[in-house]
């Protein structure tokens, strides 16, 4: 009854064994740079948010291409707040994945000119409040009357995210959901409730956000939110510390010029997180999407 779009993902002895070679033709073969070549500094250590698939994909993806360039690249986990406050203090100099002119503008206000906004990669970010497909609404402004079918509960992420603080400063109030449950904990918590109520054809609300491959692998729909509670769609960009135009002139272009579609980015996440693999082997699973999408990868540092 529930539609699953599962990644199939191939890698064979041979494949395993080639890997090295593949990783190597992704970027612009045996061209590695230097900071006499660049003018860039070498090394980068990246802000990733915790349970955010798009930018954790993203940053997995940017770190495989600049090392390929001879770039030293570290990915340092946070939740959103602290990873912004990392860029700020200087302690990381980029993150892929603040979401504007909503989400994330409280953080680009808290810190001002001590961040860089980079541009944006991707114009087709929104938060959702999701269901599963046969649920017996269609519309926040119905959720309320209809409580009880869901458990009474709201199933969202992370406590200190953009998302749980719209939903619990704009949704719960705007349509009179302070009877509900609101349960915070992670991302992975919230699939993993999801999946488990799919399973046993039982109704749920999550929140949820586009572009995430939750919508390639699930029968789930978002529920009409009238009262624009959840704002209009976003766009991720990539945030930068204070000198990072600075810093890293070759890699500040090739920042701003980066782009990637939504259904782009589903493929890439759909092999990462419904492979079944262990976070270990997502280095090696990007590095074949990378051979997979050669011309694609080659023009990120054009």
């Amino acid at each position: 009854m529930k539609k699953r779009l599962l990644a199939a993902l191939a890698i064979g002895a041979a494949a395993t064994l080639g890997l090295g070679a593949c990783a190597a033709d992704t970027g612009s073969g045996t061209d590695t740079g230097s900071q006499e070549q660049t003018g860039d500094k070498m090394d980068l250590t990246v802000g990733v948010f915790n349970g955010w698939p798009e930018g954790e994909a993203a940053s997995i993806l940017w770190k495989l291409v600049l090392e390929d360039k001879g770039y030293n690249v570290t990915l340092e986990y946070a939740d959103a707040g602290p990873v912004f406050a990392g860029i700020a203090s200087g302690d990381y100099d980029v993150a892929f994945d603040g979401w504007l002119p909503l989400t994330h503008q409280s953080y680009m206000d808290e810190y001002g000119d001590k961040l860089t906004d980079l541009g944006a990669w991707n114009d087709e970010a929104a938060l959702t409040i999701a269901v599963n497909g046969d649920a017996p609404i269609t519309s926040l402004d119905e959720l309320a009357a209809n409580a009880d079918a869901f458990g009474n509960r709201i199933v969202g992420i992370e406590p200190g995210a953009g998302l749980t603080k719209a939903t619990q400063e704009q949704v719960i109030p705007g349509y009179g959901l302070e009877g509900m449950n609101f349960i915070t904990s992670s991302t992975p918590a919230m699939l993993a409730e999801l999946t488990a109520a799919l399973d046993n054809d039982e109704n749920i609300v999550v929140t949820l956000w586009r572009p995430h491959w939750a919508y390639d692998e699930y029968d789930i729909r978002d529920l009409e939110d009238p009262k624009g509670t959840l704002g209009t769609a976003e766009s991720i960009h990539s945030i930068g510390q204070a000198n990072f135009e600075k810093d890293y002139p070759t890699l500040t272009g090739w920042i701003k010029n980066f782009k990637m579609d939504s259904e782009l980015l589903y493929s890439l996440e759909n092999v990462l997180y419904n492979s079944g693999a262990d976070a270990s082997d997502y280095e090696s699973i990007v590095a074949d999407w990378m051979a997979d999408h050669k011309d694609y990868v080659d023009g990120l540092t054009k």
